[in-house]
């Protein structure tokens, strides 16, 4: 059984301010139609053997990936929850335990969420080749071959052949100087490490836990007091807590001596950076690649993006990265790409939320637009998708005034349940019980003025919610 694992765990920082902790990169689409976590799932879809994946995600991100993966029609995922972000080794070790509990010999074809991959017939052929290595009990990466001196990227250096496809690892190789870069890119040794794996899960566990025994132990504990909650497997906290954080390439395969590496050819790259959007992006005749209202004259070589209502225009700028977004601009040089992460870091560092959230936020019921906000008012457009409710709450510190515009919402309010239609309005009073519900088939939306001496989102006292949300 071949189990796709799906490592979603990810924040994209330096995406911001389109990326953000509670709307990272691998749930947003970036490019075409579809999010990068739909597009990898979309990937494996052909491939023999494939059984239904497991997904490993943030606690925070579990409804995006539950109604994503039902957006593509895939029911019946196991959605693991990592309680705390502790990088690929343990996440996968999650994965591992999962896939042996399911069967004893699944094999783990281990993707990130939130790659980019151009050529899926190459990527497929890829994997078919690696299949007989991995049954054979090599742990197997996947090497691309590059297309230019890249010092972004890890690169592997291939040994001898192991069969007519896969070869040992002679050495991982960090992100190299340029002119290492210029070497590797002519040699026709190296290739850029992936991140995409293809192995044995019971395999991974014995290498795990001859190399990182600290990890296995600790791993194998935080699963063995996992607990089932709605469609999620809630890891332990307190025992995850103290699984050491590390990544896959040092914990297990820059020490193992069965790791091996297949090459693939195809368009590949991981989006860790504006600028490696706009490499792998439809650029215009002046190397634009542009999306949303947007304008450029005299501009050339740019990513110009506009997530708002609002035109977008640049003149006389190249070499630029300018994204809007209704609370937030960027506007870079498009070489420092990869020092937007440092802006995310003075948010959190000066106490702001917008590293965090959007001004949309969404819920597993709908979402929210802060659209006006001032010293003791907020104004809010909700949406609350067919069938639907809010939890049954109540709030210490404002009132709120709900004003349908489209759509019927069902009102609890205290003791009384009513209907209201479009153009009706209500008054939910301080500290009365109260819930939203949408009763129709259509979204229901509507205009909520908050009003008070405190308007924060942690002044809300769930009482009853089936989300399983407190």
């Amino acid at each position: 059984m071949l189990i796709p694992l799906i490592l979603s765990g990810g924040s994209g920082t330096r995406l911001w301010p389109v990326s953000r902790k509670n709307l990272p990169k691998q749930f947003l689409t970036l490019t075409g139609k579809e999010t990068l976590f739909q597009q990898t799932l979309q990937r494996t879809i052909k491939l023999t053997g494939k059984a239904t994946p497991i997904v490993v995600a943030s606690e925070d991100h579990r409804f995006l990936a539950a109604e994503q993966l039902l957006e593509l029609g895939i029911s019946g995922a196991c959605i693991l929850l990592e309680p705390a972000a502790r990088n690929t080794a343990p996440a996968i070790a999650l994965g591992a335990l999962q896939a042996v509990a399911q069967d004893p010999d699944a094999i783990l074809l281990v993707l990130p969420a939130d790659h980019l991959i151009g050529d899926i017939a190459g990527f497929e052929a890829a994997v078919e080749r690696a299949l007989p290595a991995a049954m054979a009990g090599w742990l197997v990466t996947f090497g691309v071959k590059p297309d230019r001196p890249e010092t972004g990227f890890g690169y592997i250096r291939r040994g001898d052949s192991i069969d007519a496809h896969a070869y040992r690892v002679a050495e991982f190789v960090e992100k190299p100087a340029l002119h290492l870069a210029k070497e590797y890119l002519t040699s026709g040794q190296y290739a850029w490490n992936s991140g995409m794996f293809l192995f044995k899960a019971s395999r991974y566990l014995e290498e795990l836990a001859e190399h990182a025994p600290d990890i296995f132990a600790a791993v194998q504990e935080a699963y063995a007091h996992a607990k089932t909650d709605l469609d999620f497997i809630r890891i332990d906290y307190d025992a995850f807590a103290k699984v050491p954080d590390n990544s896959i390439d040092y914990a297990v395969l820059e020490k193992t001596a069965h790791a091996a590496v297949v090459p693939v050819e195809c368009t590949w790259s991981d989006i860790g950076s504006w600028s490696a959007l706009w490499l792998a992006g439809r650029r215009d005749a002046d190397g634009n690649l542009r999306e949303g209202d947007t304008i450029a004259i005299d501009t050339k070589n740019s990513l110009i993006r506009s997530h708002d209502r609002h035109l977008l225009a640049v003149v006389g700028l190249d070499d630029v990265v300018v994204v809007s977004t209704p609370d937030a601009t960027l506007v870079s040089h498009r070489g420092a790409a990869q020092d937007v992460k440092r802006v995310v870091e003075e948010l959190k560092a000066s106490g702001r939320t917008e590293h965090s959230l959007h001004r949309v936020v969404r819920r597993p019921w709908g979402s929210y637009d802060s659209l006006e906000s001032g010293d003791r008012f907020q104004v809010k457009r909700i949406i609350v998708k067919p069938g639907a409710a809010l939890s049954l709450q109540k709030h210490h510190h404002r009132a709120e005034h709900w004003i349908v515009v489209s759509g019927t919402a069902e009102v609890t309010c205290n003791d009384k349940t009513f209907l209201l239609g479009e153009n009706q309005s209500t008054y939910i009073p301080l500290g009365s019980v109260h819930r939203l519900s949408n009763p129709g088939k259509v979204n229901l939306e509507m205009i909520e003025v908050q009003s008070g001496s405190y308007l924060g989102e942690d002044d809300i006292v769930r009482l009853e919610d089936v989300y399983g949300r407190t």
